[in-house]
């Protein structure tokens, strides 16, 4: 099998070579970086949600701090708060944390091959493969070292100024600097132990708090639009101004860690796919505004698109499928931007008096929304429109509604082991049954019972791998419905146990077998695609 090839070794580009090694596919990674991530504690990310997964990495759980809760205040009086559940909390880390932890989890997969110092030049598209022309680079006086690699797919993971999205001739349009902010890590006592929040009325201005591991804090104060020089003793002034106000006007004992200026961009590219060639994280899209969080996009992106090129470096033809990659990621991320330009002239238009949006939304929910996850600045993704939606002859209810992040329900394996649904993530199709009761019955037992035979060899009938799992219960489900969970994790339908008949409609839809079967060897790219070399 031909590698992937994956240009750029950051958190994208890293998780989708450790996913793509889950599907039993090799990829090569192109490490463009000068130097390794710098340690800076207050450059960092938030995962929530279906990239929590993530912080199961040896070394990110102990660094991933979670947060109880979040609190929204005005001159010292508290607006609103919200407690986290604890199996559901967002996790806050350095984000030089998670790309170490990652560059160690690729280099115990055998599939993965990292080669460092190498950039993209140029790729030609031929037919069933791609060859990509790199360039490493050398010391001072000696000629630099051209390469030429092979694989099945390039993907272009390689950062705001892509090389492989320029190669596409891609237009990247959008806004640059529409928000900035002061920023500062330190370590110190603060009034909320554990809790992130927004704080309003103070001398300093408005500032957000967030937990860290250790004792430390990351605090963002927003910067006037003017581009006015921010110095060091400009972002200390604000430290010593924000503790002064939640410490009675002393400024207790605290260690500065780090400070900076962070600019937060607004950029889509127009295409996210020419034939074999793809586009993922900030190669493909920037954010960050308003606490949008443009590392967890990125490993939406990977997870999204790992399992459609597993599919196709399997089996082959898998072009409707390899589509909606594009159809589904690119639509979320631009909703969410254009849900942060429509708040932006509501929380930042002056004064500090609630407005209110069409929908009711007021000025400090809009700034609070992206960080506790609600609203279309932060609410979990759902794949409304995709083009592999499953429309089964039989749609049970559900809490989760089809295209969302399936539950994290305790599940029941064929041989017995019991784990979490999320663990069981990043591999085939699972076909979850709800059956109450299930769990005090041995599983040789149930197994040979019920629907259990039928539905065992329906599985292993339909055109993608799939896993069975049962569950005692799922929220908002009866007994005996069948959950079909794709392999990023969001809910494809819940049809009932017994309709064999949806089931495989549903298989076939994610499949992308709607169109007829061809050897992935039988020639270029279709669907309309025009690859930049033939």
């Amino acid at each position: 099998m031909l590698p992937v090839i994956i240009a750029g070794a950051g958190p994208t580009g890293l998780a989708l070579a450790h996913a793509l090694a889950g599907y039993g596919v090799p990829s090569v990674v192109l490490d463009g970086a000068e130097a390794p991530p710098a340690t800076r504690p207050a450059r960092t990310c938030v995962l929530a949600g279906d990239t929590l997964g993530w912080t199961d990495l040896p070394g990110v759980a102990r660094e991933a701090a979670p947060w109880t809760g979040w609190r929204t205040t005005h001159r010292g009086r508290t607006l609103a708060e919200e407690e986290f559940p604890p199996d559901g909390t967002p996790r806050h880390l350095p984000q030089h944390v998670l790309e170490t932890a990652l560059r160690a989890a690729v280099a115990e997969r055998e599939l993965v091959r990292i080669v460092p110092d190498h950039r993209v030049t140029d790729y030609e598209q031929r037919g069933s493969d791609v060859v990509v022309h790199t360039v490493r680079r050398a010391p001072e006086g000696l000629r630099a070292q051209a390469r030429t690699l092979r694989g099945s797919h390039l993907v272009g993971c390689d950062g705001a100024r892509s090389t492989v999205r320029k190669l596409m001739n891609v237009p990247f349009p959008g806004r640059t600097g529409v928000e900035r902010y002061a920023v500062a890590a330190l370590r110190a006592e603060l009034p909320w132990p554990g809790e992130a929040g927004l704080h309003q009325g103070l001398s300093s201005g408005e500032v957000t708090v967030r937990p860290l591991s250790g004792g430390r804090w990351r605090l963002d104060w927003p910067l006037p639009a003017d581009g006015t020089l921010v110095t060091p003793e400009t972002i200390l002034d604000r430290v010593h101004g924000t503790l002064a106000a939640w410490h009675d006007g002393e400024i207790p004992p605290y260690e500065l860690l780090d400070s900076g200026v962070h600019l937060c961009h607004q950029r889509l590219a127009r295409r996210w796919r020419d034939g074999r060639v793809f586009l993922a994280g900030d190669a493909a899209h920037l954010l960050g505004a308003l606490g949008t969080q443009q590392v967890a996009e990125g490993l939406r992106d990977a997870a999204n698109l790992a399992w459609k090129l597993a599919v196709a470096c399997h089996d082959g033809y898998a072009e409707s499928l390899l589509d909606s990659y594009e159809a589904e990621r690119r639509t979320l991320v631009a909703a969410r931007l254009r849900a942060v330009d429509q708040a932006l002239p509501l929380v930042r238009g002056g004064g500090l008096t609630a407005r209110l949006t069409g929908r009711g939304r007021n000025r400090l929910t809009l700034l609070s929304d992206a960080h506790v996850g609600q609203g279309a600045l932060g609410g979990p993704p759902v794949l409304a429109a995709s083009p592999i939606a499953c429309e089964p002859l039989r749609t049970l209810p559900s809490a989760t509604p089809p295209g969302a992040h399936a539950a994290d329900v305790p599940v029941i394996a064929l041989d017995g082991t019991r784990t979490r649904l999320r663990e069981r993530l990043g591999g085939p199709l699972l076909l979850v049954l709800t059956a109450p009761g299930a769990g005090v019955w041995d599983a040789k037992h149930w197994l040979r019972a019920g629907l259990m035979p039928d539905l065992a060899a329906a599985a292993r009938s339909l055109p993608l791998p799939a896993e069975l799992l049962v569950a005692e219960n799922y929220p908002g489900t009866g007994p005996h419905t069948l959950l079909l969970v794709r392999p990023d994790g969001h809910l494809a339908a819940a049809v009932p146990a017994g309709d064999h008949e949806s089931l495989t409609m549903c298989a076939r839809t994610l499949r992308g077998t709607t169109a007829p079967e061809v050897s992935a060897s039988s020639g270029g790219p279709e669907n309309g695609h025009s690859p930049r070399h033939t």
